[in-house]
């Protein structure tokens, strides 16, 4: 009687697992305005835009700050603070259980450290733009990340400190744990602010007034 349950209990367990490795979700790109005067240069080809990628019912996205570990962060879709939503963008489907697909997010993690954030040359939109190709062979749209390829192109004509420094968005830090959010020992919590630290004039985004629903993804280095 025993071995008859815990052959149907293992056969059930691997019938889950089998239905899990064949689960097609759709992977998306949402894209966010840092700055209303999007609204008259996007018909330009161009804006300052943040973009985050959407599989099972979350949303990933890069972000600087002071530490070096992962700066990839989760949050709801559609939703990510201090960003105004513009529209979301079909990338393609794949077939990935959830489990899997933390799996891949926590190995991107590794190698995006929010320390090593720069707004010309390792930004959100690399970010999203390396996930997309490799989940479904294809980039993201050329207009969402144009500014950084421009500025790449003609960095000895922007001001030194946008060559050298990241744009910083600090919201608060927590890791991903297993059994809930842990803070990062050693973190001071903060919260989100993006601005050229040597241009505070040319702040991007407001402090937020209210705290974030930000959690950081644990990396898990790569073998």
């Amino acid at each position: 009687m025993g071995e008859e349950e815990a052959s149907t209990s293992s056969s059930s367990s691997s019938r889950q697992e089998d239905a899990n490795e064949g689960i097609e979700t759709n992977v998306v790109l949402n894209v966010y305005d840092l700055t209303p005067l999007n609204n008259y240069t996007y018909w330009f080809g161009f804006g300052i835009f943040h973009s985050g990628i959407e599989v099972h019912g979350k949303e990933y996205g890069f972000g600087a700050h002071d530490f070096p570990v992962s700066g990839v962060f989760e949050v709801e879709p559609r939703s990510c603070p201090g960003f105004i939503f513009r529209c979301s963008i079909p990338l393609g489907h794949i077939k990935m259980a959830p489990s899997a697909f933390r799996m891949f997010v926590e190995g991107a993690a590794s190698e995006y450290h929010g320390d090593t954030y720069h707004l010309i040359s390792k930004n959100c939109n690399h970010f999203t733009d390396e996930i997309s190709h490799r989940l479904t062979g294809k980039h993201i749209p050329g207009w969402v990340n144009r500014l950084a390829r421009l500025g790449s192109l003609c960095s000895c004509l922007l001001p030194e400190s946008l060559q050298v420094t990241a744009v910083k968005q600090l919201p608060e830090y927590h890791e991903r744990a297993e059994n809930g959010s842990e803070p990062l020992s050693g973190a001071t919590p903060r919260k989100s602010i993006e601005i050229y630290d040597a241009y505070p004039e040319k702040q991007l985004l407001s402090p937020l007034s209210e705290a974030m629903d930000v959690t950081f993804v644990k990396e898990t280095p790569q073998l």
